[in-house]
Protein backbone atom coordinates (compact mmCIF):
# COMPACT_ATOMS: atom_id res chain seq x y z
CA UNK A 1 0.00 0.00 0.00
CA UNK A 2 1.45 3.21 -1.06
CA UNK A 3 0.85 6.43 1.21
CA UNK A 4 -0.06 9.30 -0.66
CA UNK A 5 0.26 13.22 0.32
CA UNK A 6 -3.09 12.91 0.00
CA UNK A 7 -3.39 10.40 3.13
CA UNK A 8 -0.64 12.71 4.55
CA UNK A 9 -2.62 15.17 4.30
CA UNK A 10 -5.86 13.60 5.58
CA UNK A 11 -3.91 12.10 8.72
CA UNK A 12 -2.59 15.36 9.13
CA UNK A 13 -6.37 16.78 9.22
CA UNK A 14 -7.35 13.88 11.36
CA UNK A 15 -4.75 14.57 14.09
CA UNK A 16 -5.84 18.02 14.27
CA UNK A 17 -9.22 17.32 15.06
CA UNK A 18 -8.78 14.70 16.88
CA UNK A 19 -5.80 15.82 19.02
CA UNK A 20 -6.31 12.68 21.77
CA UNK A 21 -5.06 10.52 18.97
CA UNK A 22 -1.78 12.17 18.32
CA UNK A 23 -0.49 10.80 21.88
CA UNK A 24 -1.29 7.08 20.22
CA UNK A 25 0.31 8.01 17.35
CA UNK A 26 3.66 9.13 19.07
CA UNK A 27 3.46 5.39 20.48
CA UNK A 28 3.06 3.56 17.38
CA UNK A 29 5.98 5.67 15.55
CA UNK A 30 8.24 6.24 18.21
CA UNK A 31 10.39 4.41 20.32
CA UNK A 32 10.28 3.91 23.87
CA UNK A 33 13.79 5.70 23.90
CA UNK A 34 12.39 8.07 22.13
CA UNK A 35 9.37 8.59 24.24
CA UNK A 36 11.58 8.72 27.27
CA UNK A 37 14.00 11.42 25.84
CA UNK A 38 12.27 14.54 26.86
CA UNK A 39 12.14 13.17 30.01
CA UNK A 40 15.59 12.77 30.32
CA UNK A 41 16.44 16.11 28.89
CA UNK A 42 14.23 17.50 31.55
CA UNK A 43 16.20 15.28 34.27
CA UNK A 44 19.98 16.73 32.31
CA UNK A 45 18.62 19.75 32.61
CA UNK A 46 17.60 20.22 36.51
CA UNK A 47 20.84 18.11 37.11
CA UNK A 48 22.83 20.58 35.21
CA UNK A 49 20.99 22.90 37.04
CA UNK A 50 21.76 21.93 40.75
CA UNK A 51 25.63 21.05 39.80
CA UNK A 52 25.86 24.58 38.07
CA UNK A 53 23.80 25.63 42.03
CA UNK A 54 26.32 23.65 43.86
CA UNK A 55 29.53 24.75 41.93
CA UNK A 56 28.32 28.45 42.81
CA UNK A 57 28.31 27.54 46.68
CA UNK A 58 31.33 26.20 46.21
CA UNK A 59 32.82 29.22 44.67
CA UNK A 60 30.98 31.70 47.59
CA UNK A 61 32.54 29.25 50.08
CA UNK A 62 35.79 29.29 48.89
CA UNK A 63 35.97 32.52 48.38
CA UNK A 64 34.33 33.16 51.62
CA UNK A 65 37.31 30.83 52.87
CA UNK A 66 39.85 33.66 51.23
CA UNK A 67 38.49 36.18 52.80
CA UNK A 68 38.66 34.95 56.08
CA UNK A 69 42.19 33.21 55.18
CA UNK A 70 43.05 36.92 54.00
CA UNK A 71 41.68 38.70 57.24
CA UNK A 72 43.90 36.14 59.44
CA UNK A 73 46.88 36.65 57.32
CA UNK A 74 46.57 40.64 58.21
CA UNK A 75 46.14 39.62 61.48
CA UNK A 76 49.11 38.22 61.79
CA UNK A 77 51.08 40.48 60.09
CA UNK A 78 49.46 43.44 61.86
CA UNK A 79 50.51 41.37 65.34
CA UNK A 80 53.98 40.17 63.62
CA UNK A 81 54.90 44.32 63.05
CA UNK A 82 53.52 45.09 66.75
CA UNK A 83 55.51 41.95 68.45
CA UNK A 84 58.44 43.48 66.33
CA UNK A 85 57.92 47.10 67.73
CA UNK A 86 57.38 45.71 71.62
CA UNK A 87 60.56 43.94 71.07
CA UNK A 88 62.34 47.14 69.52
CA UNK A 89 61.01 49.36 72.36
CA UNK A 90 61.85 47.10 75.43
CA UNK A 91 65.76 46.51 73.18
CA UNK A 92 65.67 50.41 73.74
CA UNK A 93 64.50 50.55 77.15
CA UNK A 94 66.98 47.87 78.29
CA UNK A 95 69.53 49.94 77.11
CA UNK A 96 68.57 53.13 78.50
CA UNK A 97 68.45 51.28 81.59
CA UNK A 98 71.54 50.04 80.93
CA UNK A 99 72.96 53.45 80.10
CA UNK A 100 72.02 55.15 83.46
CA UNK A 101 73.15 52.10 85.56
CA UNK A 102 76.14 52.49 83.99
CA UNK A 103 75.71 56.92 84.28
CA UNK A 104 75.00 56.20 87.78
CA UNK A 105 77.41 53.77 88.98
CA UNK A 106 80.12 55.98 86.87
CA UNK A 107 78.82 58.95 89.13
CA UNK A 108 78.99 57.15 92.46
CA UNK A 109 82.87 55.66 91.72
CA UNK A 110 83.86 59.14 91.16
CA UNK A 111 82.36 60.36 94.67
CA UNK A 112 84.04 57.37 95.90
CA UNK A 113 87.01 58.76 94.44
CA UNK A 114 86.97 61.96 95.63
CA UNK A 115 86.14 60.45 99.26
CA UNK A 116 89.14 58.07 99.51
CA UNK A 117 91.48 60.97 98.13
CA UNK A 118 89.66 63.55 100.66
CA UNK A 119 89.73 61.15 103.34
CA UNK A 120 92.90 59.41 102.50
CA UNK A 121 94.07 59.28 106.35
CA UNK A 122 91.08 57.81 107.43
CA UNK A 123 91.15 54.67 105.41
CA UNK A 124 94.60 54.25 104.92
CA UNK A 125 95.69 55.03 107.98
CA UNK A 126 95.30 51.98 109.31
CA UNK A 127 98.10 50.66 106.71
CA UNK A 128 100.29 53.90 106.73
CA UNK A 129 101.68 56.22 108.71
CA UNK A 130 101.97 60.03 107.54
CA UNK A 131 99.29 59.50 104.76
CA UNK A 132 99.64 61.65 101.75
CA UNK A 133 98.01 61.67 99.02
CA UNK A 134 100.09 62.47 95.17
CA UNK A 135 98.63 63.83 92.48
CA UNK A 136 100.17 60.96 89.79
CA UNK A 137 100.87 64.40 86.79
CA UNK A 138 103.21 65.95 89.39
CA UNK A 139 105.83 62.73 88.87
CA UNK A 140 105.09 63.60 85.16
CA UNK A 141 108.55 63.90 84.38
CA UNK A 142 110.52 60.91 86.11
CA UNK A 143 107.08 58.42 84.56
CA UNK A 144 107.90 59.46 81.18
CA UNK A 145 111.69 59.21 81.32
CA UNK A 146 110.97 55.43 82.16
CA UNK A 147 107.81 54.33 80.75
CA UNK A 148 106.43 54.06 76.97
CA UNK A 149 103.88 56.22 75.95
CA UNK A 150 101.27 54.12 76.26
CA UNK A 151 102.10 53.10 79.83
CA UNK A 152 102.33 56.65 81.10
CA UNK A 153 98.93 57.37 79.56
CA UNK A 154 97.70 54.37 81.44
CA UNK A 155 99.08 55.37 84.85
CA UNK A 156 97.37 58.86 84.38
CA UNK A 157 94.15 57.31 84.81
CA UNK A 158 95.25 55.67 88.31
CA UNK A 159 92.06 56.98 90.79
CA UNK A 160 94.00 57.51 93.99
CA UNK A 161 98.02 57.54 94.34
CA UNK A 162 98.84 57.48 97.80
CA UNK A 163 102.50 57.37 100.02
CA UNK A 164 103.05 56.41 103.49
CA UNK A 165 105.25 54.51 105.81
CA UNK A 166 104.37 50.59 106.47
CA UNK A 167 103.22 50.51 110.29
CA UNK A 168 104.42 47.78 112.38
CA UNK A 169 107.34 47.13 111.09
CA UNK A 170 110.28 48.74 112.81
CA UNK A 171 110.87 52.57 112.21
CA UNK A 172 108.31 51.80 108.75
CA UNK A 173 109.53 52.00 105.32
CA UNK A 174 107.78 54.06 102.82
CA UNK A 175 105.54 52.57 100.11
CA UNK A 176 103.16 53.93 97.69
CA UNK A 177 99.56 52.45 97.32
CA UNK A 178 98.17 52.44 93.53
CA UNK A 179 94.64 52.52 94.46
CA UNK A 180 91.36 51.47 91.84
CA UNK A 181 87.92 52.66 93.43
CA UNK A 182 84.65 51.32 92.57
CA UNK A 183 81.06 51.29 93.70
CA UNK A 184 81.60 47.48 93.35
CA UNK A 185 84.91 46.06 92.76
CA UNK A 186 85.66 43.23 90.04
CA UNK A 187 87.84 41.27 88.35
CA UNK A 188 89.09 44.19 86.11
CA UNK A 189 89.42 46.66 88.47
CA UNK A 190 92.28 44.28 90.27
CA UNK A 191 93.78 43.87 86.94
CA UNK A 192 93.92 47.81 86.44
CA UNK A 193 95.48 48.02 90.25
CA UNK A 194 98.13 45.08 89.41
CA UNK A 195 99.09 47.13 85.78
CA UNK A 196 99.41 50.70 86.60
CA UNK A 197 101.71 49.52 90.09
CA UNK A 198 103.48 47.66 87.43
CA UNK A 199 104.14 50.61 85.54
CA UNK A 200 105.03 53.14 88.71
CA UNK A 201 107.34 50.09 90.37
CA UNK A 202 109.03 50.34 86.99
CA UNK A 203 109.47 53.77 87.28
CA UNK A 204 111.68 53.05 90.83
CA UNK A 205 108.42 53.60 92.90
CA UNK A 206 108.00 51.34 95.78
CA UNK A 207 104.10 50.56 95.16
CA UNK A 208 101.45 48.29 96.07
CA UNK A 209 98.24 47.72 94.52
CA UNK A 210 95.15 48.49 96.15
CA UNK A 211 91.41 48.39 94.85
CA UNK A 212 88.45 49.82 96.94
CA UNK A 213 84.78 49.90 96.89
CA UNK A 214 81.51 49.48 99.06
CA UNK A 215 81.38 46.01 97.75
CA UNK A 216 82.86 43.43 95.79
CA UNK A 217 81.99 40.24 93.38
CA UNK A 218 83.50 37.00 94.20
CA UNK A 219 85.36 37.23 91.24
CA UNK A 220 87.04 40.57 92.18
CA UNK A 221 87.65 38.81 96.12
CA UNK A 222 89.27 35.82 94.14
CA UNK A 223 91.27 37.68 91.99
CA UNK A 224 92.73 39.86 94.82
CA UNK A 225 93.63 37.20 96.87
CA UNK A 226 95.42 35.30 94.01
CA UNK A 227 97.00 38.66 92.88
CA UNK A 228 97.84 39.40 96.03
CA UNK A 229 95.89 43.14 96.21
CA UNK A 230 94.87 44.44 99.30
CA UNK A 231 91.40 45.01 99.37
CA UNK A 232 89.62 47.96 101.35
CA UNK A 233 86.07 47.42 101.98
CA UNK A 234 83.82 48.90 103.70
CA UNK A 235 85.87 49.99 106.72
CA UNK A 236 87.35 46.76 106.59
CA UNK A 237 90.92 45.44 105.18
CA UNK A 238 91.91 41.85 103.75
CA UNK A 239 95.09 40.69 101.92
CA UNK A 240 97.11 43.57 103.29
CA UNK A 241 99.88 41.26 104.55
CA UNK A 242 99.95 38.68 101.55
CA UNK A 243 100.38 42.11 99.28
CA UNK A 244 103.13 43.50 101.24
CA UNK A 245 104.66 40.68 101.35
CA UNK A 246 104.55 39.63 97.70
CA UNK A 247 105.04 42.75 96.13
CA UNK A 248 107.90 44.15 98.88
CA UNK A 249 108.77 41.30 100.73
CA UNK A 250 107.46 43.26 103.76
CA UNK A 251 106.51 41.26 106.96
CA UNK A 252 104.04 42.75 109.39
CA UNK A 253 105.59 42.79 113.32
CA UNK A 254 103.43 39.54 114.93
CA UNK A 255 101.74 38.72 111.76
CA UNK A 256 101.31 35.13 110.50
CA UNK A 257 101.25 36.28 107.28
CA UNK A 258 97.58 35.85 106.35
CA UNK A 259 95.11 37.97 106.94
CA UNK A 260 92.60 37.92 109.55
Amino acid sequence: MVFTVKDYQDLARLLREHPEWREELRRLVLSEELLALPEIVRELALAQRRTEEGVGALAAAQQRTEERVNTLTEQVRLLTEGQERLTEQVRLLTEGQQRLTDTVGGLKGWVLERIYADRAGAYFGRLLRQVKVVEVHTLEDQLEAALTAEEFHDVLLLDVLVRGRVRRVGEGPEVWLAVEVSAVVDQRDVERAVRRAGHLRKAGYRVVPVVAGEGVTQGGQEAAGVQRVALVQDGGVAFWPEALAGWEDIRLEGDDGHSQ
